[in-house]
């Protein structure tokens, strides 16, 4: 297990989970897709929804992509990088289709995941 582990870039790791995180809070702001997502997920939003469990519980996934990322890196596989986003991508479009939720936020979901994929690629490509 642990030579899974050698020669990933932990700075890349990094830098592409607290980059991708970051873009969640742009992703989901009113700015970009909020309105849109918060209209099509099916229950109301409530203003005093205790936000620490969501926001938790997204970094330690954002940072556990990561770390998956990075792994794939070290083997250079660019190819499984991409399997694996888009098999998680479909996976959300399932859970979103199950739960009933509008087209809009399905895709606002699924589309996030690429997007973070793609950041945290990118942070290996740079550093």
């Amino acid at each position: 297990m642990e030579t899974l582990f050698v020669d990933v870039n932990w700075v890349a790791v990094l830098v592409g989970a607290l980059a991708a995180y970051a873009l969640g809070a742009l992703w989901y702001s009113e700015t970009l897709f909020g309105k849109k997502w918060k209209a099509g997920i099916g229950t109301p939003a409530v203003a005093n929804m205790p936000m620490m469990p969501g926001m938790l519980t997204q970094a330690i996934g954002t940072l556990l992509l990561a770390c998956v990322v990075g792994v794939l890196e070290t083997t250079g596989s660019i190819g499984l990088t991409v399997l694996v986003a888009l098999t998680m991508s479909v996976l959300i479009k399932a859970n979103g289709f199950f739960a009933g939720k509008a087209k809009s936020a399905i895709y606002i979901e699924a589309s996030f995941v690429l997007a973070m994929v793609v950041l945290m690629v990118l942070a290996h490509a740079v550093l």
